[in-house]
């Protein structure tokens, strides 16, 4: 239902925090954003399941990924926000859904930054052997917890650095992929189309195999949402947002379509190494680079740790919007510096949390909070796809026709992302091993919701 409240300028809830991420931090957060740590980590599932066609798979999540950016970025571009998708959302269709986007992703992202401290510390012990797992998490999250503390260009530095070393790696093993495929590689003979139609053909598990393909590779997209939520703090929100979206489509196709079709190319997709030691690893080994093995293990650990960095601040962003909206318990909204730090710890706490049962309940609790965001994302592309709709005529209206992004087709492209996220749905109902996923994240939301209409209710009566 509508929303009945009154709407605060699109700056307004912002004002209090400190515009310090600079025009190259949000152009490099756009940029590496989009190599995520399910690129380096979870692919190799994907290939093992969908084969040579698991380039089919992340061409079609890729396409709905860039139309659920292109609408997310036409909303933030003329109502830019700290809060996103959830005060788009909070906008369009009522706070309820504000509440419900908000808080579903606070909890995916503060259950991220646990899981990728556990990430990270598991590569480290491996390189230093005896250590203890719990100090290494322990450590990654003091210095991430701290820079965020301290001041927002902290987190804008260091994903700065860490998306200009995730980028130069994954160029550089494009361009030596591509000169293997090619046959001028030294050492190397080119390898056709061997792998590509040999062991089994292009789809060797058939259509079944292409939908685990598809899945894995659709919450590899993970992250993209980042650089809207960081414009409200940007020196010039609308550009840095109009610039993240427009070049949303090549790095996509380069980075993830890119790499998984050198990798199948390169290396047979049932090779064993292509998921116990990665698809990246397996390629550069295939390729007889030296130190492949360690020099895959330091980008995964750079893309596990800016994941980590890009999550403590963007829960700690949500979580403040949300309660500058009324929509959370007022003391995680304190800003001291320009920093909503309360935000910041409490994300934290949250994050170490989720560690903590990991290994205290790995069997039962842990599990169940896995399952239970598993498919958050979708829920909340939907969101951004309903708002959309919803607001394309007030937003034209607000920026007298011409808004710094706009939505191709619209609304033909909308609707044709939302049919795509309900046959994702249903793919999911269709496969065990994300049926409960997907019925564990519908049962938190549905709660979130009804707790979200009935203080919408609450608050209209007073």
């Amino acid at each position: 239902m509508p929303s009945t409240t009154t709407e605060t300028p699109p700056t307004a809830q912002d004002v209090s925090l400190s515009p310090g991420l600079k025009q190259r931090h949000l152009s490099m957060i756009a940029l590496g954003g989009v190599i995520g740590a399910g690129l380096f980590v979870g692919s190799g599932a994907g290939i093992a399941a969908a084969g040579p066609s698991i380039v089919v798979a992340y061409t079609l999540s890729g396409l709905l990924v860039m139309l659920v950016m292109r609408m997310l970025g036409e909303m933030s571009a003329a109502y830019p926000s700290s809060g996103s998708f959830s005060a788009h959302a909070e906008r369009a269709i009522g706070p309820w859904a504000g509440f419900t986007a908000g808080w579903s992703f606070w909890i995916l992202l503060c259950t991220a930054v646990g899981l990728e401290a556990i990430g990270a510390a598991k590569i480290v012990t491996g390189w230093l052997p005896g250590t203890p797992e719990w100090a290494w998490v322990a450590l990654f999250m003091a210095v991430f917890c701290g820079a965020n503390l301290a001041a927002v260009k902290n987190f804008g530095e260091f994903e700065f650095w860490f998306a200009a070393l995730k980028v130069g790696a994954i160029t550089l093993f494009l361009v030596l992929g591509g000169l293997a495929i090619a046959g001028v590689l030294p050492g190397t003979d080119a390898p056709g189309m061997a792998n590509l139609t040999g062991e089994g053909g292009f789809l060797p598990n058939g259509s079944e195999g292409l939908v685990i393909g598809l899945l894995a590779s659709l919450f590899a997209y993970g992250g993209l949402e980042t650089v809207t939520i960081a414009a409200a703090e940007s020196e010039d929100p609308v550009r840095g947002v109009a610039s993240a979206v427009r070049t949303a489509m090549w790095r996509i196709a380069v980075f993830y379509i890119g790499s998984m079709a050198v990798i199948v190319t390169l290396v047979p997709w049932d090779s064993k190494a292509v998921v116990e030691k990665g698809p990246y690893v397996a390629a550069l080994d295939h390729l007889g680079i030296p130190g492949a093995g360690q020099v895959m293990n330091v980008v995964v650990l750079v893309a596990l740790l800016s994941a980590m960095n890009a999550n403590i601040y963007g829960s700690s962003r949500i979580v403040y919007s949300l309660v500058e909206r009324g929509q959370g318990p007022k003391a995680l909204g304190r800003v001291s510096g320009g920093v909503p730090r309360v935000a910041v710890l409490a994300s934290c706490v949250f994050g170490f949390g989720c560690v903590v049962l990991s290994y205290w309940r790995p069997d039962d609790v842990f599990p169940w909070l896995l399952n239970m965001i598993g498919a958050v994302i979708l829920v909340v592309w939907i969101l951004i796809a309903v708002s959309q709709l919803r607001l394309r005529r007030r937003l034209e209206r607000d920026t007298q026709g011409t808004p710094a992004v706009r939505m191709w087709a619209f609304p033909v492209l909308t609707w044709v992302a939302l049919a795509g996220m309900a046959a994702v749905l249903v793919l999911m109902a269709r496969e065990p091993d994300t049926r409960v996923q997907l019925y564990s994240t519908g049962a938190m939301t549905v709660f979130l919701a009804a707790v979200g209409f009935a203080r919408q209710k609450a608050r209209a009566k007073a």
